[in-house]
């Protein structure tokens, strides 16, 4: 193909398979008419409440989606869709980063194919769609190897800074991050002509911008007795349990989000490294071992420990950027067709679900229901004015009642639980003495109550004189009901006295 820069290149590539043209047009219509069609999911009000609450980091994690969401609310309003514009836009950066870093070690026409492998998967969708820490994460992370690669293989000695700096704000971004600079290090260990770098000053000064970079991090947690680096290490081992199915579980949504094509090409193409070179990592020439450093450590430790821990569906994702550069050697676009059919038919299934919602989901992970019960709340603090309001969930519903109200809902600090960061915001619950509240609870099915109803005679009769059930929010979508949500007025608030409060002992 001849030679075309930019855009030129990339239309005269498309449009030489019309079919092509219009399964990259729709999809990418549909993924932008999803930013004003979604309602908001709970991972968008959570960090958007982290936001409203400014701070150096966050309990659950860093804080780079929380100052994202921040300055774009800021700037052009608290609204959803500016919420989803936001991760639309950062992850649009993700794809041209992507490209920039391809383009550094594939022929154009197969950093086109590798660039069309990545914005197919589902993975793309749901970081260009939702609120979370890998919104940023892969943005820096990429922008981190472009940096390293041009320090390593460019010997453009600056870029030892840049590379510091990204990865520290990839770091910001989420704790997987300190994958990047082990990645790094295993690399230039392991690469002989490359290993002289471990003792450069500019090495030791991409570290030394790393640990500035990261000090916002690291002074929250220094103010906050460790406890976000604790919740996210040791406190993370109570998880462990023996379930081997898991692992097929793992595979499974790894297949899912990545579409199957693109994953199973991934696993057919580590199989035959592992069958040419086994334990002879050395073989490896140095630009291949580059991408692996990024990939297969975790690729393989999330895979490996996925029996005995549940690994999450996005904990993968940085590895991938480097693995579908890696596979873009070999995969031709033939593959890259089938790739864009696959995830054709996914997004026109999820056009459905979001639209007409035919499938239930049994979580309250989902965008259904919430807006109704905004509303639906909205009119019981108008009735009940003096009242605060609460939830108990891990946070779901507090954080999703926090946006679509606008003012201040209480979580399970409330009830003398632990409160993800609900717990860091300086509330002081003492403040709400002998006042009554509105309890909103979430049903994750419609048709099952008997068990919340237990929740709340068990665990918050303790904390309030009387509690008398209110008739519930009920959102209807298409004439059918899609969320129910419990509500009950509790009366003369006793918050807890500490951890040695008998109601909290009782627990």
């Amino acid at each position: 193909m001849q030679e075309l820069s930019g855009s030129k290149h990339f239309v005269a590539y498309i449009t030489a398979n019309k079919w092509m043209a219009a399964a990259i047009g729709f999809i990418v219509l549909l993924r932008f008419s999803f930013i004003g069609i979604m309602g908001a999911m709970p991972q968008d009000a959570y960090y958007y409440f982290y936001g409203q609450h400014f701070a150096l980091s966050y309990f659950d994690h860093p804080p780079a989606i929380a100052w994202i969401l921040r300055a774009f609310t800021d700037l052009l309003g608290s609204h959803v869709f500016v919420i989803k514009l936001a991760d639309t836009l950062v992850t649009i950066g993700t794809l041209l980063a992507f490209y920039t870093l391809a383009r550094c070690f594939l022929p154009k026409e197969r950093a086109w194919n590798g660039l069309l492998l990545l914005g197919a998967t589902l993975m793309i969708t749901i970081l260009s769609l939702v609120s979370t820490p890998d919104v940023p994460l892969l943005l820096f992370w990429t922008l981190s190897l472009i940096a390293v690669y041009r320090a390593v293989f460019e010997q453009r000695k600056a870029y030892w800074i840049w590379a510091g700096i990204a990865m520290g704000l990839a770091f910001d971004s989420k704790y997987t991050a300190v994958f990047l600079p082990a990645g790094a290090v295993l690399f230039l260990l392991l690469s002989g002509q490359h290993r002289r770098y471990l003792w450069s000053p500019w090495f030791f000064a991409s570290i030394l911008f790393f640990f500035i970079t990261i000090l916002p991090v690291v002074i929250w947690n220094v103010d906050n007795n460790f406890a976000s680096f604790r919740f996210q290490s040791s406190e993370r081992v109570g998880g462990i349990e023996f379930r081997p199915l898991d692992f097929f579980g793992v595979i499974g949504h790894q297949a899912a989000i990545l579409l199957p094509v693109l994953f199973f090409a991934l696993l057919y193409y580590v199989y035959r490294l592992v069958r040419k070179y086994g334990w002879h990592i050395h073989r490896i020439s140095a630009r291949p071992l580059f991408l692996l450093c990024f990939f297969i450590p975790i690729f393989a430790i999330f895979l490996l420990i996925s029996p005995i821990y549940w690994v999450k569906i996005n904990w993968m994702m940085p590895a991938y950027i480097t693995g579908i550069i890696w596979v873009s050697t070999w995969i031709t676009f033939k593959y890259v067709r089938w790739q864009w059919i696959c995830s054709l038919v996914i997004h026109l299934a999820l056009a459905v679900e979001i639209v007409f919602y035919p499938v239930p989901i049994h979580s309250d992970d989902t965008m259904i229901g919430w807006k109704g019960l905004g509303a639906g709340v909205k009119t019981l603090a108008k009735e009940y004015p003096d009242d605060f309001i609460f939830s108990a969930d891990d946070y779901k519903t507090s954080a999703m009642l926090n946006l679509y109200l606008g003012r201040m809902v209480y979580s399970r600090n409330i009830i003398g639980e632990n409160a993800l960061q609900f717990d860091f915001i300086g509330t002081d619950i003492h403040a709400l003495k002998g006042k009554n509240a509105l309890f909103i609870n979430s049903l994750t099915d419609v048709n099952d109550d008997v068990d919340e109803r237990e929740f709340v005679e068990e665990e918050l009769t303790p904390y309030f004189s009387t509690i008398r059930s209110l008739p519930p929010i009920i959102v209807t979508q298409h004439g059918r009901v899609v969320r129910k949500f419990l509500v009950y007025r509790c009366m003369d608030y006793q918050p807890p006295q500490g951890e040695n409060d008998p109601r909290h002992l009782k627990k």
